[in-house]
């Protein structure tokens, strides 16, 4: 097939869709409780997709409504450029979804839980046995595969679960709050799995509340508060949104300082550290022009630090919540 065309939903070819997922106005309530308030997404394919958002922000919601487990009430929405409201099969056939809860069955081993899938999948028994043996072996669970699956840690868990939405070769991925509960070495080992899902070429659509893991792990964010978007971009694009960034400028000789404080005009000053502090937004053109100042009167700082607000402060700001303890981060890089 040439690279140039993929098949649409009626069988003809046409030029492929940039986003593996886009959404117009999608609206979902649940009684009388507005769920979804007309959300617009757009996720490219084969990236990493965070939706960032307090509990109740409606992030379940939407993963149900483009993985076909509920249906909207009003917009529109495309997955793996299949229509959710006329093409709900070709939707499924081209998605896995994990959800917050693992489907692991317990009873039965590793093995047997990817075998069940592959039989799901109406794959041979020839073909589910490679298939399955390839992913154990990819998520390192050879060695507890003949063993029950109620024996495994949290990690190797969800290890499981994800090799087995694997198992029908989905082009996009749905995960619910994947590593809620992990531990920190199994939420980094999951984070090299997602990086490595994304290698291969698949679409990852990741709901969390770890503003680290959206940081650390997403091309794009989108933050959801009382089911409207409140922002969406890039992690550094987010952060520009909020102000209180700055560089702060450290020298080791007063003349420098007071030289420096002298060209650049609007700064704060520390004359007992002999620190400069200035509004930056963090852009390099911002940065530039701070360091073609200093150039241009010939001075040289100790030390320069960047200051740019991180996602708790974009959090904090967007939905007025208080920030989850356990995604602090750094909120000063030296350069």
């Amino acid at each position: 097939m040439p690279s140039s065309v993929m098949p649409t939903s009626n069988g003809t070819y046409g030029p492929p869709s940039p986003d593996a997922v886009s959404t117009l106005g999608l609206r979902k309530s649940y009684g009388g409780k507005v769920v979804l308030d007309g959300i617009d997404l757009r996720v490219p394919a084969g990236s990493v997709f965070a939706l960032l958002g307090p509990n109740g922000a409606g992030k379940t919601t939407a993963v149900k409504i483009l993985s076909t487990l509920v249906t909207a009430d009003g917009g529109q929405a495309q997955v793996a450029g299949h229509d959710l409201s006329t093409s709900a099969d070709g939707v499924r056939a081209a998605i896995g979804v994990t959800g917050q809860f693992s489907a692991v069955d317990g009873l039965i081993t590793g093995e047997e839980n990817m075998l069940l899938m592959a039989d799901l999948h109406h794959l041979s028994r020839s073909e589910g046995r490679r298939v399955a043996a390839g992913l154990l072996r990819r998520f390192d669970l050879v060695e507890a595969s003949k063993k029950p699956a109620s024996t495994y840690s949290g990690g190797m868990k969800r290890r499981l679960d994800i090799a087995m939405t694997l198992v029908g070769g989905p082009r996009i991925i749905f995960l619910d709050e994947p590593t809620t509960g992990l531990d920190p070495r199994a939420r980094h080992n999951m984070w090299q799995i997602i990086r490595e899902l994304v290698t291969d070429g698949v679409t990852v659509f990741l709901t969390t509340q770890y503003l680290e893991e959206a940081d650390q792990l997403a091309d794009r964010i989108a933050v959801l508060d009382n089911g409207k978007i409140a922002a969406q971009g890039t992690a550094e694009e987010l952060k520009r949104l909020i102000p209180g960034g700055h560089v702060r400028l450290r020298f080791s000789e007063p003349h420098a300082y007071r030289s420096a404080a002298s060209a650049l005009g609007d700064v704060t000053q520390d004359d007992r550290a002999l620190t400069l502090q200035i509004p930056n937004d963090g852009s390099q053109r911002e940065l530039r022009s701070i360091l073609d100042r200093l150039d241009a009167v010939g001075i040289e700082a100790d030390e320069l630090t960047v200051h740019t607000p991180d996602l708790d402060d974009v959090f904090f700001a967007l939905t007025g919540s208080t920030v989850p303890a356990q995604a602090t981060q750094p909120k000063e890089n030296a350069r």
